[in-house]
């Protein structure tokens, strides 16, 4: 039997353990505390919630900083979307616009999209600038 999951609730953050056994048979699970859905799919972060979100967090997280106009990132975001459902429980993935949340592009010093920052304990761990493929991606993900 495999370790339980840990998924965020994006409606309360609540960390709920849920069983990879019924993910993988495609049940829909939804929190404990506020009984949202429970999507394995990318945290939207901003300015305001960057910082709680990252030091919060029990697993590690990968932000991936995009714009809209920027082709590479329409290309890498169903690469971002598959990585958030394969690494759901093992690690969070998040997305942010640069264009809409300038500031903690700026802070982390973000001179090129599409850029993915790993942070483990609410700190930088790497960082991965432009469209790579998804292996090469999950693979520095799970060396980090």
């Amino acid at each position: 039997m495999a370790d339980p999951l840990l998924i965020r609730c994006p409606s309360c953050g609540a960390n709920n353990r849920v069983p990879a056994e019924k993910l993988q048979a495609g049940a829909q699970p939804v929190c404990g505390r506020c009984k949202a859905p429970l999507s394995a799919g990318p945290t939207v972060l901003t300015d305001a919630t960057f910082r709680d979100e990252i030091e919060r967090s029990p697993l590690p997280i990968l932000v991936d900083m995009w714009a809209p106009w920027c082709g590479p990132c329409r290309h890498l975001a169903p690469v971002v979307e598959e990585l958030a459902a394969e690494l759901a429980g093992r690690v969070r993935v998040a997305k942010m616009n640069i264009d809409e949340n300038p500031a903690t592009a700026t802070r982390y010093g973000v001179q090129s999209i599409p850029t993915l920052l790993l942070m483990k304990g609410g700190r930088e761990v790497d960082r991965i600038v432009g469209a790579q493929p998804k292996q090469a991606i999950l693979r520095r993900v799970l060396a980090a």
